[in-house]
């Protein structure tokens, strides 16, 4: 196909915005976006626009926030578009009626190595778990979730104190790269797409489901690299969490405080606590014990229930405690 493809564009987070921005500055012919419906945030209520909304009223872009994406009038208004290919980038599941419209097809761009993570926390899980790689994909939406063909894929390195936000961030760059290089392959029509199936000796399939609050709370049983990968699979946001407690008070329920851990290190300098018992050093520095016999994790940086972020020794600075024993549940 010589001519270039009439393509709508469906996404609504930033990580979605940075390949719309270059797929507009590369001169795509972006016919329509299509974005969640505003949602009322904070005390005000005020109605909150997604970021890829944003972008495409800065950029005059045709915009549709259909509430529901089987709407016979939402149908009706994008087959009359008449575009050739469909884009979803951190978008809802569409129904079919839906992805089978373009003649081109619609792809996807999912921030894993599929068939590696497939749901809707990938980037998250694939720190969590350790990995030490992950990567973007685009491939051809089909029936079953994240399980189409792939048409391209690019990886990186994931360091081992990096944290979700900031492969989050290299995958939104890459994935920009990508998402341009697959409709340049599409458009040339020089395209070889292969079944998932092939890679699942390379890549092992693994679920990457949506994390709820109760997915961030963290079990001081498990071992320090765990923990830290844990903590770090969630940060910055929405932060691995835990509650601060006075051993043996009564009640015991009633915890100083909930913390979020937004950064923590393996240590061996605090190697005899039990899992969930904390030490303070120096009035500066926290160590609470895991399921490592030899090994402790080291708060380094923290939000207290309600305040901002701070480094440990800012946090123990204004935190008053007696000599009773603390620990994390």
């Amino acid at each position: 196909m010589e001519k270039k493809p009439k393509i709508v564009f469906f996404g609504t987070p930033e990580f979605a915005v940075t390949s719309l921005d270059r797929l507009v500055k590369e001169g795509a012919d972006i016919a329509a976006v299509v974005t969640m419906p505003d949602k009322p945030a904070g005390r005000g209520h005020k109605m909150l626009h997604s970021a890829v909304k944003t972008y495409a009223l800065e950029h005059a872009l045709p915009l549709l926030q259909p509430v529901k994406l089987k709407d016979p009038e939402f149908v009706k208004a994008l087959r009359a578009i008449g575009a050739d290919l469909f884009i979803v980038i951190a978008f809802r599941m569409l129904p079919e009626v839906v992805w089978t419209m373009p003649p081109l097809g619609t792809f996807n761009l999912h921030a894993s190595l599929l068939p590696r993570y497939r749901g809707a926390a990938p980037i998250n899980r694939a720190v969590m778990n350790g990995d030490k790689e992950t990567g973007v994909t685009t491939f051809f939406l089909k029936h079953e979730i994240d399980t189409g063909d792939i048409i391209r894929q690019e990886k990186i390195e994931i360091g081992p104190d990096e944290d979700a936000g900031s492969v989050h961030d290299r995958l939104m760059e890459l994935g920009a790269e990508l998402t341009a290089d697959t409709v340049a392959h599409i458009t040339a029509g020089d395209l070889k797409p292969m079944p998932q199936e092939q890679l699942e000796d390379i890549y092992e399939p693994c679920p990457a489901p949506k994390i709820f609050k109760e997915t961030c709370r963290i079990e001081w049983g498990a071992s320090a690299a765990e923990l830290h990968n844990f903590v770090r699979g969630l940060a910055p946001y929405p932060a691995a969490w835990t509650e601060l407690v006075v051993e043996g008070s009564s009640p015991a329920t009633e915890p100083l405080t909930t913390l979020k851990i937004i950064k923590a290190r393996v240590s061996k300098e605090a190697s005899s606590l039990a899992p969930g018992q904390v030490e303070i050093l120096d009035n500066s520095r926290i160590f609470v014990g895991t399921g490592s016999d030899n090994e402790a994790l080291e708060l380094l940086e923290l939000q207290p229930s309600g305040k901002r972020a701070m480094t440990a020794e800012s946090f123990l600075r204004g935190f008053r405690f007696s000599d009773e024993s603390l620990s994390m549940r």
